[in-house]
């Protein structure tokens, strides 16, 4: 798929997940979990999901909490959790500019019906070691 504009704008690469991002931000701050992995406390990344496409199913050891910048999107979560939905441009329609998904859920993402732009922050900090797409 070519890169969309605003990928090249924002200078994002292509996500295995599918989508295009770019970390944005890690913590200068490490923490050791009780496993003994090492992360950052924190990392940021933007992510670009044209319309017409949605993520693969996946899962990540950490919390992520997401915030829409443009268009809107629905973040499917396994497992029973709730669906929420996020968007900038519709959040007096009753979707929310951020959304929370627990470490360890599987999810997908569905933009809406226009391209979306979201930043998700991801605590302990992502690392693709811990990242895991549904076989």
């Amino acid at each position: 798929m070519p890169q969309p504009s605003l990928a090249r704008a924002l200078d994002l690469a292509p996500h295995p997940e599918g989508g295009w991002y770019r970390q944005t931000w890690r913590s200068p701050v490490d923490v050791t979990l009780p496993d003994g992995r090492v992360r950052p406390t924190a990392t940021l990344i933007y992510f670009l999901l044209p319309a017409g496409e949605s993520s693969a199913w996946h899962k990540v050891a950490s919390d992520e909490l997401w915030m829409a910048h443009t268009g809107a999107v629905t973040l499917e979560l396994g497992g029973g959790g709730a669906t929420p939905e996020l968007g900038s441009s519709t959040v007096v329609d009753a979707d929310h500019p951020q959304a929370h998904v627990p470490a360890g859920v599987w999810q997908r993402t569905v933009p809406g019906d226009a391209d979306a732009l979201v930043s998700c922050l991801v605590s302990p900090g992502f690392d693709f070691d811990d990242f895991e797409l549904e076989p």
